[in-house]
């Protein structure tokens, strides 16, 4: 049920992501065409905006890495064989990036606060739009790193001995 329900929360930051993505194409668009055609004056704040859904961007694309297990996870050894050594690996990959989650959702905090008394220069919109992204997707990934974990001692403790 929980899995079903962090499934949808995923397919949600999904859909969230494309709709940056195709929202990052219009101020990216509209610096190219100024800068290279003179159709448009040079908006400097395209640029910050740019930024701004960019590190959104980066940010989901890294919890739904997390949750996909395609992110934080380079192949140093081979994967074991057996079931023990196995849940040995997905746990230290697994435990550090929850670690790293909850070190990012703590002082992710106080960097939100650091943001809430910063505005940007063209905008001058609220800094902590952005710097907030820090501790929700430290939050994010230490749940889905947590629920990943939790499969796989589910699977350590299964009966069938699966080799690969």
């Amino acid at each position: 049920m929980l899995g079903k329900i962090l499934d949808t929360g995923c397919n949600g930051l999904r859909v969230l992501l494309g709709c940056l993505v195709g929202a990052l194409t219009i101020p990216v668009a509209m610096q190219v065409i100024a800068r290279y055609t003179g159709i448009i004056p040079v908006y400097l704040w395209t640029e910050e905006l740019s930024t701004f859904i960019f590190v959104w961007v980066v940010m989901i694309g890294s919890v739904i890495a997390v949750w996909d297990g395609t992110h934080f996870d380079v192949q140093v050894i081979p994967e074991a064989k057996r079931k023990g050594l196995r849940f040995l690996q997905r746990f230290i990959v697994l435990g550090s990036v929850a670690a790293f989650g909850v070190y990012f959702a703590f002082y992710g905090l106080d960097y939100v606060e650091f943001g809430l008394i910063q505005h940007s220069t063209m905008m001058r919109a609220n800094m902590a739009v952005t710097f907030v992204t820090v501790p929700i997707a430290g939050t994010l990934w230490t749940v889905f790193s947590l629920y990943r974990l939790y499969e796989a001692f589910q699977d350590f403790k299964s009966p069938s001995e699966v080799t690969s």
